[in-house]
């Protein structure tokens, strides 16, 4: 596949599509990113790539200026594989979601890592600060339309499965890993998450 081939598969992209690329937020963008309680950040290390979901209540992300973005990195398992990719290549890619709204907003930039007590404060919650925050310097901005949300039933609780239709997180670090752990139950999963949210 050569990308002429591709280009006369699909075709041109839409004038508004083509157009609608900004480099700074603006009240759409910020408006957007105030009541978003999940992102998902794509790093590389230059070879490999990761994709991590963030998520917080709304307005956990703060617009900085017109171009930077601050985003607290919360309590997980310390694995940090993003972080280690953004030491190594600093371009990464975020893709904003709101509950009930089928569009999202996708940035493209370059990240960097912070750890000033003063910026991780902004980001207290429950008394506690996160260890860094990330830095994001827009390079690219864009609204991306809701046809994937809208074919995957997303915001609609009637597509929903009734019960969790896979096993429990700790059945499967279990057997991913062929290393006991505490319990499988559900219960105690959710107890887990309770206990280290913050």
């Amino acid at each position: 596949m050569t990308p002429e081939k591709l280009r006369q598969i699909y075709g041109d992209a839409s004038p508004h599509a083509a157009a609608k690329v900004i480099t700074t937020f603006d009240r759409h963008c910020r408006s957007f990113i105030d009541h978003a309680t999940l992102l998902i950040l794509a790093t590389s290390d230059g070879t490999n790539l990761d994709v991590s979901p963030k998520g917080d209540p709304a307005g956990f992300v703060k617009v900085e200026s017109d171009t930077t973005l601050l985003i607290p990195d919360r309590p997980g398992n310390n694995r940090i594989d993003g972080l280690m990719n953004i030491l190594a290549h600093p371009q990464v890619a975020l893709l904003f979601l709101i509950p009930s709204v089928d569009e999202t907003l996708r940035v493209n930039g370059r990240a960097e890592i912070t750890d000033d007590p003063q910026v991780c404060a902004q980001f207290q919650i429950k008394g506690r600060s996160p260890k860094t925050v990330t830095r994001i310097t827009a390079g690219e901005i864009f609204t991306h339309c809701g046809k994937a949300p809208l074919r995957a039933g997303l915001w609609k609780p009637d597509s929903w499965p009734s019960e969790r239709p896979v096993a429990t997180l700790y059945e499967m670090v279990r057997d991913h890993s062929e290393i006991e752990v505490a319990s499988t139950s559900q219960d105690y999963t959710e107890q887990r998450y309770r206990d280290t949210l913050y």
